[in-house]
């Protein structure tokens, strides 16, 4: 077995709160080690391009509480070619980098194993997603911060749907999965819940919206999964209008805005004990296997386990939303 003294970490895809923690707790987990820490620059194009620095404990102070990611993060093309991915393995060859640990989702952890079987290097993914559909882990570094900030920002849009009796809909993040809206949803007490997993039939939805009319419910928020197959937030609203005209609706597309912030508190907990797992992995000989949490305890998944299998929606947790709405 490869006895590993340098490891590198990198960040790849789309920002996650939490992955400055995740870094934290790899950085000083692997100086705690006697390993030598290398952070890479802006994911797999930073690998590439050689933007790669040595680390220290002092390299990582103050960043817990920091939403985005340290080491920045872009998607790269070359990195999905051969040639690119030689690049990569002549710069981890030229600081004498044993092995990688890599925060990000799907499309870090497809690279990652392509990498790791095509060179033999060990390589370690954390689950960096606001998404929450990795399989093999209940919960992705992100999606808790996610929801909060989801959640926050439609209490502030009812007040002012409830002041002037409006209906809106509001478009969150989930362009495959609807695990934000149906969190979120649930937790802002959502009139209706729009998700990509189950099919979204306006008749149905007009039908709901004008018994709450019946029972005096002048108001009201619709969350919808950007991947809903009725076309998102302001094709609904459309469609509502023309067979609903007296309805007065407005639509807040939420974006990026759900990335942002400090981390909360379960995700910083989380990123932390993933990192320090990482690293533990990494010195017990493990490769090409993302760390997650299930039942609160540790478990390895095969990156392509992880990235071809994914959660499925909780439907009993989408009933009681629909129920709890009356």
């Amino acid at each position: 077995m490869l006895k590993i003294k340098r490891i590198g970490i990198l960040t790849s895809g789309g920002d996650s709160p939490g992955m400055n923690a995740a870094i934290r707790a790899v950085v000083r987990t692997g100086i705690n080690n006697d390993l030598e820490v290398y952070g890479i620059m802006s994911g797999y194009q930073g690998l590439i391009k050689n933007e790669i620095a040595r680390m220290e404990t002092s390299s990582v102070a103050n960043i817990i509480q920091r939403g985005g990611t340290i080491l920045k993060s872009a998607r790269s093309e070359d990195f999905k070619t051969k040639e690119g991915r030689e690049k990569a393995l002549n710069n981890l060859k030229k600081h004498k980098i044993d092995a990688l640990v890599v925060i990000g989702g799907d499309g870090t952890f497809t690279g990652a194993d392509i990498f790791s079987r095509e060179h033999d290097i060990p390589m370690i993914g954390l689950p960096g997603t606001i998404d929450n559909d990795l399989y093999g882990t209940d919960f992705t570094i992100g999606y808790d911060t996610a929801l909060n900030n989801v959640v926050m920002a439609t209490d502030k849009i009812r007040d002012t749907a409830i002041a002037h009796n409006r209906l809106f809909l509001i478009e969150v993040m989930g362009r495959d999965a609807g695990f934000i809206a149906l969190r979120s949803g649930i937790a802002a007490g959502a009139e209706d819940i729009l998700i990509p997993e189950t099919k979204t039939y306006i008749s149905e939805l007009i039908s709901k919206l004008k018994q709450s009319r019946r029972k005096n419910k002048m108001s009201g928020i619709i969350i919808v999964s950007e991947g809903d197959d009725a076309g998102g937030a302001y094709d609904i609203a459309d469609k509502i209008k023309e067979s609903y005209p007296e309805y007065e609706i407005r639509v807040t597309i939420l974006g990026h805005i759900q990335r942002g912030g400090p981390p909360s508190c379960a995700d910083r907990v989380l990123a932390s004990r993933l990192g320090y797992e990482a690293v533990r992995a990494l010195l017990k000989g493990r490769s090409g296997v993302m760390v997650g949490e299930i039942d609160n305890k540790i478990v390895y998944t095969p990156f392509e386990n992880a990235v071809k299998q994914h959660h499925k929606i909780n439907k009993p947790l989408l009933e009681m939303a629909r129920v709890l709405s009356i």
